[in-house]
């Protein structure tokens, strides 16, 4: 193996471990507005696709840029709708709106 492979190996585990520390150290307030951010930077792989795709030379170069552009649009938009729900656990009830005890939004038999 080259010494090229090594580096990126290296850079590669300790991208890791940095990040697996960063990440544990996080309140959990944090975690919503931090995942928020994580979705946007995701953006970066969809950049990644068009570059593939530019440089494509052959039919398994488009396929592998075509799936690589749908799987990186699918990663953020569902990464986005997760921090949507998420964030939806956080609102207020409207008012008039309040379950009633036995748990039924109308209070009365179903």
């Amino acid at each position: 193996m080259s010494e090229q492979l090594y580096s990126n190996l290296a850079i590669f585990v300790l991208s890791l471990l940095v990040g697996f520390e960063v990440m544990s150290k996080i309140p959990a307030t944090l975690q919503t507005p931090m995942m928020s951010g994580a979705n946007a930077i995701h953006g970066v792989v969809v950049v990644g696709a068009f570059v593939v795709a530019a440089e494509a030379n052959s039919w398994g170069f488009y396929v592998l840029a075509f799936l690589c552009a749908f799987f990186a649009a699918v990663n953020v938009a569902g990464g986005y709708t997760v921090t949507d729900r998420m964030l939806g656990m956080f609102d207020r009830p409207k008012a008039g709106k309040a379950p009633a005890k036995d748990g039924k939004q109308d209070g009365g038999e179903q």
